[in-house]
């Protein structure tokens, strides 16, 4: 493998653990991640640049900077040729639903701009790593659902009445935009890639930190707001995504791709590596036994549902099997889609992978 001079190494950061009401212990225990406190973990945020909870670089000559700091410092090394952002663009996560996400939405671009004074919004796609048999979510609102209605079940918390109940299976993804109503769980393990954001209203009577009752003013306050931002038209669906055999033993699955990021699950056996190129940054996140990562001089261990973050600079990498891994990314479609149109995938089902309908999808 080529090397990459005296740029940017791959990252190993911080993780933010969030103890919610609705988590459990299955991140460490069904995924083997190790590291937690042992009480119950709902989320671990494990590349971050949300204020408040932001990821820093834990090892290395660049221990102990942020990666805000990181992104100001080298933006083109991290994140690729004539990339400029005053943050680092993409949140992951695992998430935990041993109980029920609260009935919520994320504000879209427009919204955040408008209504929440933020840059930007909070699209979403949730890789399923686990389900129990009968898991579903809720996502979307019902067909001709109008927003009396929807107001009127919010308050009386029947939430089936208007929402879309989907069923879950591990290894599908779901793309939720902006705007979308959802929640999912009980028993559900998942792994979330989404702009960088926290912006979020709720539609439940209790709060998500510690169980307790939120007010009717407060309740109200928080419906007032959340109708003025939700989208009643998405209805999105679990798609199992598309794959490319990449090798002799080694798989490469698009699970989402859309405007705003790009995940894909890779899988290979023994007989030969996993090799990946790039040109933007990897969020690189192991589902599976850990794992040997080479890139350029580098080279580490990767173990269970641990991250490392590969600056754009490092441009390729290389990881010996058995490997089961995720890579989260920003999207420049026209690069991104060309391997699914080249394979022969129609158009109509890679725009499945992320709403890419609405931005027009086109085989090359």
């Amino acid at each position: 493998m080529s090397g990459h001079g005296g740029g940017l190494h791959p990252l190993r950061l911080t993780v933010t653990a969030k103890p919610l009401v609705f988590g459990g212990h299955a991140i460490a225990r069904r995924l083997g991640k190790t590291g937690l406190p042992d009480w119950n973990i709902a989320e671990t945020w494990e590349c971050s640049d949300v204020d408040g909870a932001g990821s820093v670089v834990t090892t290395g000559p660049l221990a102990g900077r942020s990666l805000r700091q990181l992104v100001a410092a080298h933006p083109e090394e991290l994140m690729g040729t004539g990339w400029r952002g005053d943050r680092f663009p993409l949140l992951t996560k695992f998430i935990d639903a041993t109980g029920t996400l609260p009935v919520h939405l994320h504000a879209d671009d427009e919204a955040a701009r408008r209504l929440e004074g933020q840059p930007n919004g909070k699209t979403e796609a949730w890789h399923i790593l686990d389900a129990a048999p009968g898991a579903t979510a809720l996502c979307g609102v019902k067909d001709g659902v109008s927003p009396a209605r929807l107001r009127a079940a919010l308050e009386a918390q029947d939430f089936d009445a208007v929402l879309r109940r989907l069923p879950v299976r591990a290894g599908e993804t779901l793309y939720v935009p902006g705007g979308t109503l959802h929640s999912f769980g009980p028993d559900t393990l998942v792994y979330e890639i989404e702009q960088t954001s926290d912006i979020q209203q709720h539609a439940m009577r209790w709060n998500m930190e510690d169980g307790s009752p939120v007010a009717d003013a407060e309740f109200v306050s928080h419906l007032d707001m959340l109708m003025r931002q939700a989208d009643l038209g998405t209805r999105p669906e679990f798609t199992p995504g598309l794959r490319l055999a990449v090798g002799d033993g080694v798989e490469r699955v698009f699970l989402c791709v859309s405007p705003y990021f790009v995940l894909e699950r890779w899988c290979a056996g023994t007989a030969e590596p996993l090799r990946h190129s790039f040109a933007t940054a990897q969020i690189l996140s192991n589902v599976g036994a850990p794992v040997r990562v080479r890139t350029g001089v580098w080279s580490g261990e990767l173990g269970r549902a641990e991250t490392l973050l590969l600056p754009a600079v490092c441009g390729e990498v290389e990881i010996a099997g058995p490997a089961d891994v995720l890579f989260g990314y920003l999207p420049d479609l026209d690069r991104d889609l060309r391997p699914l149109f080249d394979a022969g995938y129609p158009a109509r089902l890679v725009a499945s992978l992320g709403s890419l309908g609405r931005v027009g999808v086109q085989a090359a």
